[in-house]
């Protein structure tokens, strides 16, 4: 995983566990990797992984088992969405808009791309 530096590494980590749920790789119930496991596969300090699951247990995204590790939670795939949409609309999407009206580009411009997207993605 390569980290960019405009967002704190955890919340990256965030991100990385919201889309496993999200494309189903990871389902409801399923056991996701225990903070040790992550932070081997992702090269960063097990204290980093530990802030992303807490926040990720805050948002009822995962849970914990008492002595057998987290998983996703029931309502885990709906609560990614439901971050992951709050985030995209009041981070990316402001930033998205700027760019637009800093270069002149118009809504209807994007019209025929997102179609095009939405069709390769069916």
């Amino acid at each position: 995983m390569d980290f960019h530096e405009q967002q704190p590494i955890y919340l990256q980590i965030v991100d990385y566990v919201c889309e496993k749920i999200l494309l189903k790789q990871w389902g409801k119930g399923d056991r996701v990797p225990s903070v040790r496991e992550l932070a081997v596969t992702l090269e960063v300090n097990p204290n980093t992984v530990m802030r992303a699951y807490e926040f990720l247990q805050q948002k009822e995204i995962v849970y914990n088992q008492r002595g057998l590790g987290l998983f996703v939670a029931d309502d885990g795939v709906k609560n990614a969405r439901i971050y992951r949409q709050h985030e995209f609309l009041h981070k990316e999407v402001p930033a998205f808009f700027a760019s637009m009206s800093l270069l002149q580009i118009g809504v209807e411009e994007l019209e025929p791309m997102f179609k095009k997207y939405r069709k390769s993605k069916a």
